[in-house]
């Protein structure tokens, strides 16, 4: 049999080729479309991923100290010859005689595993404007200069105030599980030491604080002041104590 070389029979012949062709090119377009359009479908959930994040893991979960005080307003302690202003404000703890007031330079609190540095703390201008003081974000115990001072001629209540921290051990963490009355404590200045007995451990919310007894002008009492471990940011947990005669020297 002999072949047709004509042109007719050439293009009826290459035809068939020509439409395989065609669906191929269509499908190529359509999978190269389909995959920008993955790509950018996953652009999009990474993008609301990181948006997300922080809303979906909740809290700021880190470590960090929660210690606020809220304070009456605040004045520099009166000079010891300075009279107190008036008796219905003032009490007194008569504590035993002891080395001459100082500040405060360490709390050892035993009874709660208490042992740590404490350092002077003055009131910023916005802290006296608030009536509030956020002690430095450590594990140390820091004094509120403007009121009293441990020891023998104090003419005010001596605060030490400290950060409870939230999901980490530190001493301060303590007061809220460990003190009670009766424990015994001691501050030592660079002069000695002055030794207390716990008489109350009691929590305020921390709105109510700076209108608590606890202001009140009680010269040689100690009052230790953190957040309640309960609930850190709206309550505060706060230990009083007085001077305690020392142990008689064994003979």
């Amino acid at each position: 049999m002999g072949i047709d070389h004509s042109p007719e029979s050439t293009a009826s012949t290459a035809a068939p080729d020509e439409t395989a062709r065609v669906p191929q090119a269509r499908q190529g377009r359509i999978f190269t479309a389909r995959s920008i359009a993955f790509v950018v479908f996953c652009g999009i959930l990474g993008y609301l991923a990181l948006a997300l994040f922080p809303l979906l893991a909740g809290p700021d979960s880190s470590p960090r100290p929660a210690t606020e005080v809220a304070v009456q307003p605040m004045s520099p302690a009166p000079a010891p010859s300075t009279p107190i202003p008036t008796p219905s404000e003032t009490a007194s703890v008569q504590g035993p005689p002891g080395p001459p007031a100082a500040p405060p330079q360490r709390l050892v609190y035993p009874a709660a595993g208490i042992d740590v540095v404490v350092h002077p703390l003055e009131p910023s201008g916005d802290d006296r404007a608030t009536q509030t003081i956020v002690p430095p974000p450590t594990m140390d115990g820091y004094w509120l200069a403007p009121y009293g001072m441990p020891g023998e001629g104090s003419v005010n209540t001596t605060y030490v105030a400290g950060h409870s921290w939230q999901d980490q051990e530190a001493p301060f963490n303590r007061l809220s599980t460990k003190a009670a009355a009766g424990d015994r404590l001691t501050v030592t200045t660079a002069i000695g030491e002055v030794a207390y007995r716990v008489d109350s451990v009691t929590t305020y919310v921390k709105s109510g604080l700076k209108d608590s007894p606890i202001w009140q002008v009680v010269p040689n009492r100690l009052v230790l002041i953190s957040c309640y471990t309960d609930d850190l940011w709206g309550t505060n947990v706060v230990v009083v104590a007085s001077p305690e005669a020392p142990a008689p020297a064994s003979q």
